[in-house]
């Protein structure tokens, strides 16, 4: 019997070491940890969350890590634009200071975008990809990268002149 190929791409989700990897990124980062005596389950991200813009940026960009790795092996550009979406809905609710700490507890954008990549396995679909996006995905998230940073010095600034005038 010959040997398998080095070369030959993982035909299912769980059959690539990679994707697994995404997904247990994704857990630790949304629903690592249970709140004990009940159900509820949270990760790093609303953690990081509490930390003012650096918390923001690091989840968004642990997110935009996770979404590349999936670009990579399979996702199309249809699955990397919802995908971005989640990240981008995550991102900019979640730099509202109070309402994006609760939102972040709730809104779990990495495995909703694992999810999205198993159903696009499960179909058949991950053939493709999504490297034309690439660009176009990296300008979003640097704008509000950007704007969230911009939005967050603002607010302190206005903080720090009230809260001392």
């Amino acid at each position: 019997m010959p040997a398998p190929s080095l070369s030959a791409a993982p035909t299912t989700f769980d059959a690539d070491e990679r994707l697994r990897w995404v997904e247990g990124i994704a857990r630790l980062m949304d629903s690592q940890f249970r709140l004990p005596g009940t159900r509820f389950r949270f990760g790093l991200d609303p953690l990081l969350g509490l930390l003012p813009v650096v918390g923001d940026l690091s989840s968004t960009a642990v997110s935009v890590a996770l979404l590349l790795t999936m670009l990579r092996h399979g996702a199309s550009g249809a699955v990397v634009v919802r995908m971005a979406l989640n990240i981008l809905i995550d991102t900019v609710v979640g730099a509202i200071p109070i309402i994006g700490n609760v939102f972040d507890f709730a809104y779990k954008s990495n495995e909703r975008n694992v999810a999205l990549l198993r159903r696009h396995y499960a179909e058949g679909r991950h053939q493709g990809s999504g490297k034309g996006l690439v660009a176009l995905l990296l300008l979003g998230f640097l704008v509000v990268f950007g704007l969230v940073a911009w939005g967050s010095v603002a607010l302190l600034q206005w903080a720090w002149h009230y809260f001392n005038a």
